[in-house]
């Protein structure tokens, strides 16, 4: 992995952030974060880390029965992870694009993981008067205050993770750093589906050495929408200035891919006449997943990862397609190498000897 980019991937990658202090044990993982214990010595020879995006397009579909949710990865640069769809209990799930795997390239150290530390991230806290309100009305006791007490959690650990970043991070301003997507099923309330944004505040302290905050997260409720406003499917891209035509775009364009799938039978054709329309949320999932799973699979670019959820009311999350596992780690690999497959340092070698 390099640590300087190009121009064209400053665009979307956060290059080298250096360390203030070159050690990570003030820094400690969450518990059940697994890395590469390396010693203090290594760590003082090391000043820089590298974070890797998840990047591509998440898809959430509402409907009479159950909530589906798609992921597709965009492989922006050759260390770009999919947008991670992580499940939060039984009905609720989180998906986080941006930053979310922050590593030290040498040696191989993964300080932090975002999307497997994300289930325990909670702050418990009181509400707080900016804390998000169902359907956007500031009404004592119609806050969402499970929404706030993940993302407070989210935004503390970034704060933490901030105290040692003191380089400059080449963020645009209108991009978060990391975007968190809530899609739920409240018994009490219905679905709901949330986007978190943290974006971040730098100011030059001295020399190369910059002070970096986390912002409080920008949110908003995308479902239920306004009585007024479609009941269709939903899409969140990053980063965001990809412009990739959305699933309702595309569906609206009359794409030449979709338009075999509508064609195929008259409950296809139905299914696309409701997106269209705005009625997603009139639709069975018996009727809807079939036709919404084939165009997933049309607009899936070759190679890229698709992952896809449901939220059934009544059985809650449900894996239809999960993701691929992730290659190890190099830090998990070589700690897991087998004793004898670690080469002492005065083991034979087919390499020449460097002349004396």
């Amino acid at each position: 992995m390099q640590a300087v980019s190009t121009n064209q991937r400053r665009r979307h990658r956060i290059i080298t952030a250096l360390l203030a202090i070159a050690t990570l044990s003030a820094f400690p993982p969450p518990k059940r974060a697994t890395l590469y214990a390396a010693p203090q010595e290594e760590y003082e020879q090391h000043d820089e880390v590298v974070a890797n995006l998840a990047a591509g397009r998440v898809i959430v579909a509402v409907f009479k029965d159950a909530m589906l949710i798609a992921s597709i990865g965009n492989h922006i640069e050759p260390d770009a992870l999919a947008p991670s769809i992580v499940e939060l209990g039984g009905r609720r799930a989180g998906i986080l694009l941006g930053a979310i795997s922050w590593n030290s390239p040498s040696p191989p150290v993964e300080w932090a993981r975002l999307d497997r530390e994300l289930p325990n991230l909670h702050a418990n806290m009181t509400t707080a008067p900016s804390a998000p309100h169902m359907q956007g009305v500031a009404v004592a006791g119609q806050e969402a205050k499970d929404i706030e007490d993940l993302g407070e959690g989210l935004r503390v650990r970034l704060s933490n993770m901030m105290k040692k970043v003191h380089g400059q991070l080449d963020v645009p301003e209108d991009q978060p750093l990391i975007e968190l997507v809530l899609a739920d099923y409240q018994i009490d309330y219905g679905p709901e589906v949330w986007t978190l944004q943290y974006g971040i505040n730098q100011q030059p302290e001295r020399g190369e050495f910059w002070d970096t905050k986390i912002q409080r997260p920008r949110y908003a409720q995308l479902w239920p929408p306004e009585k007024t406003a479609p009941h269709t499917v939903m899409e969140i891209q990053y980063p965001p200035d990809q412009k990739t035509p959305t699933l309702l775009d595309l569906l609206r364009q009359q794409d030449p891919r979709l338009q075999a799938i509508g064609s195929s039978d008259a409950a296809m054709a139905a299914v696309a006449d409701a997106i269209v329309r705005g009625d997603t949320s009139k639709l069975l999932q018996a009727a809807a997943v079939p036709y919404f799973r084939a165009c997933f699979n049309a607009i899936t670019p070759p190679g890229a990862t698709l992952a896809i959820a449901q939220i059934d009311h009544e059985r809650g999350f449900q894996w239809l397609l999960s993701p691929p596992p992730p290659p190890p780690h190099p830090a998990n690999t070589i700690q897991q190498q087998a004793p004898e497959q670690q080469r002492p340092p005065d083991a034979p070698s087919l390499l020449k000897p460097p002349p004396k």
